[in-house]
């Protein structure tokens, strides 16, 4: 267990202490009233336990920070919980019952649903990470075996060719898509080829091939141009 959710749990345990000694050793009456006001504020010390740790579970800090609304919704459910239920103690003997009832399930059912919203909205957010992460891995592998071929490449025009390639594949959108699929997977074959030519010292071929893969790049770009 880490340093900060030990603090926590002793903060919830301090908080627990406090509010049960406030409301058992004062010489309150124990209504009704009472008894509601006080299970609905150990209700709301119990969520806090589930949903802190839930709020910050990810293992990325953007993950961490999306779930810091998460957080601000309970806590504000916890305080505002807290304030009812000790004023309801306080007056048991003049709320009626239905007040910090009917106040506490509407709390908590708001609380609720701003957790509910707040978590699909990180969960929204981490399922698109993933998949523009997914969305980019063709073109910056396809970049980076650019870079890799190019630095390989031993013959001078040759190079200037292929550095060209490598800065046109730097600068193009690096976002696929299912249309672009096809002429990614022609891309990404003329490159091994590339790649083969160059360490074979076949330097004819492969500035033929450098030739093709820049064309095909550049309608490739005109695709993406035109499906924005």
């Amino acid at each position: 267990m880490s340093k900060n959710k030990l603090r926590f749990y002793v903060a919830i345990a301090i908080i627990f202490v406090v509010l049960t000694v406030i409301a058992f050793a004062l010489p309150l009456a124990k209504t009704a009233t009472f008894w509601i006001s006080y299970i609905f504020a150990v209700i709301a010390l119990a969520v806090q336990i589930y949903a802190y740790p839930k709020a910050f579970e990810g293992e990325s800090v953007k993950s961490k920070f999306y779930g810091f609304p998460i957080a601000r919704i309970t806590t504000i459910y916890l305080i505002a919980q807290l304030v009812l239920s000790l004023i309801c103690m306080l007056a048991g003997k003049w709320v009626p019952v239905w007040i910090p009832l009917i106040l506490s399930v509407v709390m908590l059912g708001a609380a609720a649903v701003g957790f509910i919203a707040a978590e699909g909205m990180r969960d929204e957010v981490e399922r698109q990470d993933v998949v523009h992460k997914a969305n980019v891995g063709t073109m910056r592998a396809l970049q980076s075996k650019a870079v890799f071929i190019t630095n390989q490449c031993e013959d001078a025009s040759t190079k200037k060719a292929l550095d060209a390639f490598a800065e046109a594949l730097r600068f193009s959108d690096p976002v696929s898509s299912d249309a672009l699929a096809d002429i990614e997977e022609n891309l990404t074959g003329l490159v091994e080829e590339l790649g083969n030519a160059v360490l074979d010292k076949d330097y004819s071929a492969a500035q033929s091939l450098c030739t093709k893969a820049s064309t095909i790049l550049a309608d490739r770009n005109r695709m993406c141009k035109l499906n924005k």
